[in-house]
């Protein structure tokens, strides 16, 4: 049985202590030195971002390369968030993570990390330049597709249910909401 991690007192966290802890197998985030721990997915949150995967994977341009979670995106020494899905150039992944603001974040909502998705790490990624930035809601089910503008997201569009969507950012896909729940 392993020991439980010492962590430093008196400081933020940082990547480093993240990467110093045991791999326990909980997804661990770090929120401007705050340790956050996400709970497992749930099977209909998984089968979103599958089939999110498939779709993008097969349009992803050869510059750019789309992972799923867990993959580490270390936004600052202090704040690491792992997206549910990320879209990042080649040149972006290192062995331990991918370094800086992805081109694309997705999050998939679910009722315990809801208010984190919908407002933290939104704002987050604005803030550190993140181009792109997608939240999913399965029980709806609707997607919405938000584009940096000025600084600003600003939602490049949204798919209700069964409406298809052409999306020009960060490659074309033409994707719906239901499609990736059904």
């Amino acid at each position: 049985m392993g020991g439980v991690p010492t962590f430093p007192r008196g400081r933020p966290l940082t990547w480093a202590d993240l990467e110093a802890m045991p791999d326990d197998g909980h997804r661990f985030e770090l929120v401007d030195g705050v340790l956050v721990m996400s709970p497992s997915p749930r099977p209909v949150h998984q089968r979103v971002v599958a089939r999110l995967l498939v779709a993008l994977t097969a349009v992803c341009p050869p510059e750019l390369e789309v992972l799923p979670a867990p993959v580490d995106v270390v936004l600052a020494d202090d704040t690491v968030f792992i997206p549910d899905l990320v879209v990042g150039t080649r040149e972006q992944f290192t062995k331990q993570a991918l370094m800086g603001p992805p081109v694309l974040a997705v999050e998939v909502l679910s009722p315990r990390t809801r208010h984190v998705d919908l407002e933290l790490k939104r704002a987050k990624f604005q803030e550190v330049g993140c181009e792109n930035y997608w939240i999913i809601d399965y029980d709806s089910p609707w997607l919405r597709c938000l584009h940096l503008e000025n600084g600003v997201y600003v939602e490049q569009a949204r798919s209700d249910g069964e409406e298809w969507v052409e999306l020009r950012f960060p490659f074309p896909v033409k994707l719906s909401a239901q499609s990736l729940v059904r």
